[in-house]
């Protein structure tokens, strides 16, 4: 664990109530710690020594008190807090491309569909942001009502994106190239015809994507039950792209859950359908791009298996589900 140290030399800030404080002290959570370091090495270990005090100095400036446990999720922590106008939470991130455009997507939606934006320190990779609650739309255990949600969800954050994000189209030249490597290198994985579809798919849709802001990493632990409107999204990519882009990445999310389908076929479909009218996309569109994540997860998970799964009978089992997924999807 971490912990702040004092600054004796620092303005005292004041309490809700007009007092002053000087020392806070958070921890950081063992697990986020661990899996940091595990993942980005000695960077991670020096970024983390220094959290407790980025996480103290934001505090002051932005005039907040801690007001619970600090949670975390795969790449940041998560400081519940309150301030004058009401509580709202602290999020700081490991820095890293992936999480640059965050808060730019929460600035354009303004709220609409995703938890508001109230502060921003870009060096940082901080954020002070609208609090949700802690259930996710993952609790639910509906496999119908997540995909629903999702997809209406999905249709709200549809909005022109703002110029200065990444465009999902300038990242089809890479898809293919690792599609094709890939292919290659694992050349008994999948059937010609499942790789050359997910191809297709980069030519004919990924290379001419509108200029829609889209989530980018919509799943089901990234919508919160809240009090504002019933969901609201958190943790986006912030990227300009084809909405039915997002209906891959809910797709692989809920891979996990179809496990046990009597029907695979059946229920992989249900979903792709259930996005698609909840959405109001093209079902087709939503299929391809469907298709395209589940090729690529088949890879991933022979290139370096998943956070779950690392080695052993357990990425053999869902190695063999992605590959059979994806050539479902087909």
């Amino acid at each position: 664990m971490f912990l702040t140290q004092t600054h004796p030399h620092r303005r005292p800030a004041p309490n809700l109530d007009g007092s002053a404080y000087r020392a806070r002290v958070i921890v950081v959570p063992g697990p986020f710690a661990r899996a940091t370091v595990e993942r980005e090495g000695a960077v991670a270990a020096a970024w983390l020594a220094g959290l407790p005090a980025v996480v103290d100095e934001l505090l002051e400036r932005w005039a907040c008190v801690p007001d619970g446990e600090v949670l975390h999720g795969g790449v940041g922590i998560i400081v519940p807090v309150r301030r004058a106008a009401g509580p709202a939470v602290l999020k700081v991130s490991f820095p890293h491309p992936g999480n640059v455009h965050e808060p730019d997507a929460f600035a354009a939606w303004g709220g609409r569909g995703a938890v508001r934006l109230y502060e921003r320190d870009d060096e940082r990779f901080a954020m002070l942001l609208e609090r949700a609650r802690t259930p996710t739309l993952a609790a639910t255990g509906d496999n119908d009502e997540v995909v629903t949600v999702a997809g209406r969800l999905g249709r709200r954050l549809a909005a022109p994106a703002p110029p200065g994000l990444p465009r999902l189209r300038e990242r089809a030249e890479e898809w293919e190239r690792r599609l094709r490597t890939d292919a290659a290198h694992f050349s008994q994985a999948l059937p010609t015809a499942t790789v050359a579809a997910a191809v297709a798919t980069v030519r004919e849709l990924g290379r001419a994507q509108p200029d829609t802001l889209v989530h980018g990493d919509l799943h089901a632990r990234n919508i919160l039950r809240a009090d504002r409107e019933p969901w609201l999204a958190v943790d986006p990519k912030g990227c300009a792209g084809d909405p039915a882009y997002d209906g891959g990445t809910l797709l692989r999310s809920r891979a996990l859950s179809l496990l046990e389908a009597p029907d695979l076929g059946k229920a992989v479909h249900r979903v792709v359908d259930t996005f698609a009218e909840a959405a109001e996309l093209d079902r087709e569109r939503v299929r391809r791009w469907c298709h395209f994540h589940a090729v690529r997860t088949a890879f991933q998970a022979r290139r370096g298996g998943f956070r779950v799964a690392r080695g052993g009978p357990r990425l053999a089992l869902l190695t063999g589900f992605a590959d059979h997924l994806a050539q479902l999807l087909t």
